[in-house]
């Protein structure tokens, strides 16, 4: 069984002509609730697995406060552009194909509107629309990475952070 987490950014900075879409920082209220939106997550989950993030800075700093919950070291985040830059399902088995096939579950955060589009294509059910900070499980009955694809997989759960405040 292989689990895949998605978890979309908190809310991050207005866009700027200052500051490039990839350095926009969450706001504060986006950091708030990505902490509390972790720590419901806590309740689920007794590990993240493998944490995979999108370089852009209000990914990388959604990640890092979740690890943070789970007590997880910093260097144990690995930042892969591709959530940022090719994120489909196409692209998908790239962007899992390095991870060991002992690992069952990997944590991946991102943005929009790609994230939902996986998500959906993924689960039989679908998936609604990823809010900021939404998390999302897809579970698998399968043993290799590489076996993920199309309408197999099944949502665990989908947490919004407008359900936990």
């Amino acid at each position: 069984m292989k689990r895949l987490i998605f978890i979309r950014h908190g809310k991050a900075e207005d866009d700027s002509p200052e500051i490039s879409d990839i350095e926009r920082s969450l706001t504060l209220r986006g950091k708030v609730i990505s902490r509390l939106t972790a720590r419901k997550l806590v309740e689920k989950e007794k590990h993240l697995g493998i944490i995979l993030s999108s370089p852009a800075f209000r990914a990388l700093e959604t990640a890092l406060i979740f690890a943070g919950e789970y007590g997880i070291n910093a260097d144990n985040v690995i930042i892969n552009s591709n959530l940022y830059y090719k994120m489909s399902l196409r692209n998908l088995p790239a962007i899992l194909s390095g991870i060991n096939e002992d690992i069952e579950v990997v944590t991946l955060f991102g943005h929009n509107p790609s994230f939902t589009q996986v998500a959906k294509n993924l689960s039989k059910e679908g998936c609604d629309f990823i809010p900021k900070c939404g998390v999302v499980c897809i579970s698998f009955n399968i043993t290799k990475w590489s076996e993920i694809g199309r309408n197999i997989g099944k949502m665990e759960y989908f947490l919004k952070p407008e359900n936990i405040l």
